[in-house]
């Protein structure tokens, strides 16, 4: 131990008159002090001339201080105290802190034991000027970026920045990342300018359905395609060298929009109709088909083929008598399964309804026709912008009748929900297996 004590020596401070406590700083600088250093070991006494030897007033902090560990608990065996030792030899006294992580880093070997540690350090060493355990401090600065365009130009304050050594937290500010998780009704025109691009960027696809036709497969599955086996054996002298397979093949379903546009959807029908213009302008003719509902039914299909959006909408606008009026939901329901629904448009297509379920009708007429829908739709999706609202249950008379015909009931109150929808209308899970579904 004296070995190990012999750079801890020239920073030991002979003890003043009034004990280990009140001991001032010692000659080589302010290190502190123990508050109570413990028993000395066996034969550490004074010396001749009355003054305690440095090498042995070493040993006993260190001594001292391993006790205290100890005592609370923690598993100190002699190499951790040797190691302890010439820690203080190298870092010194100087230095409250340097004391405190040498211990911690040659002491303490679970985490779990910090605490003890902290409370034997301010035990041993005291608490002079309310100081327990020293804790780091790390500078970090702010910096805030926006999307929109700034001067690039930077100032000395920046420069003085980007010389700091100091670590940085960079937050980035998207006004497009707000506008697409704000409500429709709370769009102005500039909002809904900037949500015609980003509804242009969508990108739409259906649930896949088996096809009757049969295409080649390179995997060998399916069945053997013998007029492609037999066109092969021609350039090998008739031997089926290489087998020709074919398997039944995939298409996209049908998608089929119906747009609520009574008065309770004022703030969110025009969204509706954006998003279904995008959805049928990604897709090919006759793959998606959409309906406006409100007194009456009127099929809009023809007037959103246009690509430009303010076009397709002002064609609707002119083709549709009933805009903000009432609703009257079992009878435009009644109206699709008599005349398309059940007559094929509806089988086995994904049918989106986009309203919030208030209805001036019967609610058993509703209940009625969502029942005839859902048995030859392949999935019923519900949008309600209400179902975003804090609280909302589907109590309105007409939503509670529909209820138990829809598959996924999903809220359509923003952008962001309307990527959302995209992707589940797109999804391939099959939570259902509808009979006539084909």
């Amino acid at each position: 131990m004296a070995t190990s004590c012999e750079l801890l020596c020239s920073g030991v401070a002979e003890p003043s008159p009034a004990g280990p406590a009140g001991a001032g700083p010692s000659p080589a600088g302010p290190g502190p002090s123990p508050a109570g250093a413990g028993p000395s070991p066996a034969g550490a006494g004074p010396s001749p001339a009355g003054h305690t030897d440095p090498a042995t007033q070493a040993e006993r902090i260190v001594v001292g201080f391993a006790q205290v560990v100890r005592g609370l608990g923690l598993d100190v065996p002699v190499g951790s105290v040797i190691a302890f030792a010439r820690a203080l030899g190298e870092v010194g006294l100087e230095r409250r802190s340097s004391v405190y992580w040498a211990g911690r880093a040659t002491l303490v070997h679970r985490p779990e034991d910090v605490p003890a540690y902290d409370r034997a350090f301010a035990q041993y060493w005291g608490d002079q000027h309310g100081w327990t355990a020293p804790r780091r401090t790390v500078s970090v600065t702010l910096q805030i970026d926006s999307e929109e365009g700034e001067d690039d130009g930077g100032t000395e304050d920046d420069s003085a920045l980007d010389d700091d050594d100091a670590p940085s937290l960079s937050l980035r500010y998207s006004p497009l990342e707000i506008l697409r998780h704000q409500d429709f009704a709370a769009y102005s025109e500039a909002d809904w300018a900037e949500a015609r691009r980003l509804l242009s960027y969508l990108r739409h696809s259906s649930m896949p359905r088996r096809s009757r036709r049969r295409s080649p497969d390179k995997h060998h599955r399916g069945e053997p395609d013998l007029g492609r086996t037999v066109r092969r054996a021609l350039v090998t002298d008739g031997e089926p060298i290489q087998r020709a397979w074919r398997a039944p093949s995939e298409r996209p379903r049908r998608i089929v929009y119906l747009v609520d546009v009574s008065g309770s959807m004022e703030g969110y029908a025009r969204g509706f109709l954006r998003f279904a213009h995008a959805s049928v302008c990604s897709r090919s003719t006759g793959l998606v088909e959409v309906f406006v509902l409100g007194t009456s039914l009127t099929r809009v299909t023809r007037p959103l083929s246009w690509r430009d959006p303010d076009m397709a909408l002002a064609d609707v606008g002119r083709a549709v008598e009933d805009w903000y009026g009432g609703t009257r939901l079992g009878a435009g329901l009644k109206e699709f399964n008599d005349r398309w629904g059940t007559r094929g448009m509806a089988r086995g297509a994904v049918v989106v309804i986009l309203s919030d379920g208030w209805d001036r009708g019967d609610p058993d007429e509703l209940a009625t026709e969502m029942a005839r829908l859902h048995r030859v739709a392949h999935r019923v999706i519900w949008v309600n912008p209400l179902k975003a609202s804090p609280g909302y249950a589907p109590v309105a008379r007409g939503m509670a009748a529909a209820m138990p015909f829809v598959d996924d009931f999903v809220e359509g109150h923003s952008l962001a929900s309307l990527e959302a929808l995209a992707h589940r209308i797109g999804g391939s899970k099959d939570r259902r297996a509808p009979s006539g579904a084909g």
